[in-house]
């Protein structure tokens, strides 16, 4: 009953973690990402459709994205979504292809998304923790209706703590590594 309890518990975690994987790989450093232009939506014949799904997408220099639509009339349509975008990025388009440069971020732009990157580490870490309060309550409940025994309960109540530790440590890595990647110095 109570490994169902952890097995439901570390599946919510790990999405949890993901989410803030990919939310963290969306800000911006002074290194070109495909993963920049994950959120962009292009107007594709009236239907909004991930840039991903409609060009290829390609990284030849460490300050250079390419992106080369498969059908040519989408450059206007590309180049309009990636401006209004809020990636702060200008498009060079040569009616073949779209090159984007990226371009090397100031000291305090790089303070700025220092935090940016602070706040979804800690909105992790608060998710990760309701969903350890929620797996608590649940045993505390089983406790309660007579379930499972008191022991067991505090054993349950420790391993959730445990899967809690490993999950906000996952977090904590995610976090260094983008705070490592931003404050460097590339060039």
């Amino acid at each position: 009953m109570l490994e169902a309890l952890f097995k439901e518990c570390k599946e919510k975690m790990q999405k949890s973690t993901e989410h803030i994987r990919h939310e963290l790989a969306k800000i911006r450093t002074g290194r070109a990402s495909t993963a920049l232009l994950d959120g962009i939506k292009v107007d594709y014949y009236g239907n909004p459709t991930p840039l991903n799904q409609i060009a290829n997408i390609t990284v030849p220099e460490a300050r250079l994205l390419v992106i080369q639509p498969w059908e040519k009339n989408m450059l206007p349509v590309i180049e309009k979504a990636i401006f209004a975008s809020d990636l702060g990025l200008n498009p060079a388009n040569d009616g073949q292809l779209i090159r984007l440069p990226i371009p090397p971020m100031s000291e305090e732009r790089r303070r700025d998304m220092s935090r940016l990157v602070g706040k979804l580490a800690e909105e992790g870490r608060v998710s990760i923790r309701n969903i350890r309060r929620d797996c608590n309550d649940h045993i505390k409940k089983m406790e309660k209706d007579s379930t499972i025994s008191k022991d067991n309960a505090a054993d349950g109540l420790d391993e959730i703590q445990n899967i809690t530790n490993e999950f906000i440590s996952k977090i904590d890595e995610l976090y260094e590594h983008k705070e490592k990647e931003i404050m460097e110095d590339q060039f």
